[in-house]
């Protein structure tokens, strides 16, 4: 009896629409009979290897997987004996389960071992009786999963020394000098009476997730305005007629440093023995450009 041809690839419509769920690669893909920890009977699903990942479809057509299995750190791929015929099955042995594989027919059973086994041990393997132009597919797949890897290496790496770099300032500065943990009240009586030390105070928003600025300015007379700063994503906004986003806190600091010509300076502690002295008052009349929401 002349074994089942093999099934024809998905059409390029849903191609493109799995494609939305992962970009990992396609390597191979077809009907598998699948047996994990939990089921009760072997499920019928066409699946897709990608990386080294398998995903299962219900169906050929379908567009969104009803599982998937990671098997990067697959242990061992064993063989069973079957009892049917033209019928080949195999257990993917993982850290934490054994799943069992089934496939219509032993040609595809010999592909999926082979390809399962390239792309986990990272090399075609010698016993498995394939055709030569399916043996140079698997070679193909072996080169583009070892190029995958290092790319993700590297991508990781990235990640991982960005995170560090970050970590290393937020040790140093994790926040500017003129951070307190104070309330609306005892940032207004700080500024009021250490006045030589700066005028403005960076502390915790009332709602403990944001941030707000307390600053002292002397006009006609002293007077004490407060800002809100919000925390959005990874940057900050301060709340003005026009709101301003920016980065990071200190570059909040430096915006109100910056639009007030140095008249608002951080009120910073310091055992300096400067730090007694009056700062100079020339531009004092300067007053920020945008109306605040009171913070």
């Amino acid at each position: 009896m002349m074994a089942k041809k093999p099934p024809k690839p998905a059409p390029r419509r849903i191609f493109q629409e799995r494609l939305k769920i992962t970009a990992l690669p396609l390597y191979f893909e077809g009907f598998l009979l699948v047996k994990r920890s939990g089921y009760q009977e072997y499920e019928h699903y066409w699946t897709e290897l990608r990386g080294t990942t398998l995903f299962f479809y219900s169906d050929k057509k379908s567009t969104i997987y009803v599982d998937k299995l990671d098997i990067i750190d697959l242990t061992c791929l064993t063989d069973q004996n079957s009892t049917e015929k033209n019928c080949a099955k195999f257990t993917l042995v993982l850290p934490k389960e054994e799943v069992q594989l089934k496939t219509e027919n032993t040609e595809s059973g010999e592909e999926w071992r082979g390809f399962i086994l390239t792309v986990t041990e990272l090399s075609v393997p010698q016993n498995v009786s394939l055709l030569p132009g399916q043996v140079i597919k698997l070679h193909e797949v072996l080169e583009r999963e070892k190029k995958r890897r290092i790319e993700t290496e590297q991508s990781t790496s990235l990640e991982k020394e960005k995170e560090s770099t970050e970590d290393y300032v937020d040790v140093l500065n994790p926040m500017p000098a003129c951070f307190y943990t104070v309330s609306r009240k005892e940032a207004t009586e700080m500024l009021q009476k250490n006045p030589s030390l700066g005028n403005m105070i960076l502390r915790p928003g009332s709602d403990s997730r944001n941030y707000s600025i307390t600053i002292r300015q002397e006009i006609d007379m002293p007077r004490i305005k407060h800002y809100k700063v919000m925390s959005v994503g990874q940057n900050y906004t301060i709340e003005l007629e026009k709101p301003v986003t920016l980065p990071n806190l200190f570059s909040v600091i430096d915006y109100f440093v910056k639009e007030t010509r140095g008249t608002l300076r951080p009120f910073i502690c310091s055992t300096d023995e400067n730090t007694g002295q009056e700062p100079n008052m020339e531009g004092r009349s300067e007053k920020l450009k945008k109306s605040p929401h009171i913070a």
